[in-house]
């Protein structure tokens, strides 16, 4: 069920943006403090996880997202709000995969990770269009996926 309230997104520094979730709202999804949501601004839709900050229960707004939902900080925006059930996965790219694949203890840090660490590593790799960042940027993945941390 999509529950709607108005706000501000707020900005701290120069791209740090966000917004207040209302704590009822928060709690009717009876999901814990960091529940998964689908956040629609504008008619735009994304997946994000409400996090606590300062007693606060807030979402990010990305620089990607604030460009499909055409906002930015400081602007009073409608947001509709519901609990994600759906399931969370990633389309690792087949470079990507493959170098993984090449790696046991990288493969095994990776499928370890949360969602959005894999997201993070992944949406890393694809931000570039020069194929020789690319293939530095995949280097470094597995390289700091390789060592026996996340």
């Amino acid at each position: 069920m999509k529950t709607k309230f108005h706000t501000t997104i707020l900005q701290a520094g120069k791209t740090a943006t966000g917004i207040k979730v209302p704590e009822k709202i928060v709690e009717s999804f009876k999901a814990g403090k960091k529940p998964p949501v689908r956040i629609t601004i504008n008619n735009y839709t994304y997946r994000n996880t409400i996090a606590v900050m300062g007693g606060v229960y807030m979402v990010g707004i990305s620089a990607e997202h604030r460009k499909g939902a055409n906002v930015a900080g400081g602007e009073g925006v409608n947001v509709y709000i519901e609990l994600d059930t759906g399931p969370r996965e990633v389309v690792v790219p087949e470079d990507f995969q493959k170098a993984i694949n090449s790696n046991a203890v990288a493969k095994r840090n990776f499928e370890a990770l949360s969602y959005s660490n894999k997201k993070a590593h992944i949406s890393q790799i694809e931000g570039t269009k020069n194929a020789d960042t690319r293939t530095r940027r995949i280097a470094k993945a597995i390289d700091l996926l390789g060592k026996n941390s996340k």
